[in-house]
């Protein structure tokens, strides 16, 4: 190997290492402002994403908006409010929680929070999968 790719290869790896802390550090900031949690609103209500639960996806209540998010931090960076097509999650009250994609087999279940509590019902589903 030459001198020229045994300097830059060590030289290349720095700064990608660099730039993969800088992207780290950025994004697990404590004050995370900038950074768009997955929300939806659905007759007046927010609901936020839950990971990990399984369930099933019940009859069309309607549309559910997800608000405009600014992660960019840039003026003119933000995304526009969409639409997407609330489902019922079968045993649980739309109140507690939804399911919301473009199609039944396409969604992701998310529930209203009280502070940072989920319902009890949300919390039965996810205790017994």
């Amino acid at each position: 190997m030459s001198w020229a790719k045994r300097s830059v290869s060590p030289l290349l790896m720095a700064v990608v290492a660099v730039s993969a802390v800088a992207c780290t550090s950025e994004n697990n900031s404590a004050d995370d402002t900038q950074s768009c949690v997955y929300q939806v609103t659905y007759e007046g209500r927010t609901y936020r994403d839950v990971a990990n639960v399984e369930f099933t996806v019940g009859a069309k209540l309607g549309a559910a908006t997800k608000p405009p998010c600014d992660d960019t931090g840039q003026d003119g960076g933000e995304e526009p409010a969409t639409t997407e097509t609330a489902y019922a999650v079968d045993g649980i009250s739309p109140r507690d929680a939804i399911a919301v994609g473009n199609t039944p087999g396409n969604v992701q279940f998310v529930a209203v929070y009280s502070g940072n509590e989920l319902p009890s019902e949300v919390k039965k589903l996810i205790a017994n999968p």
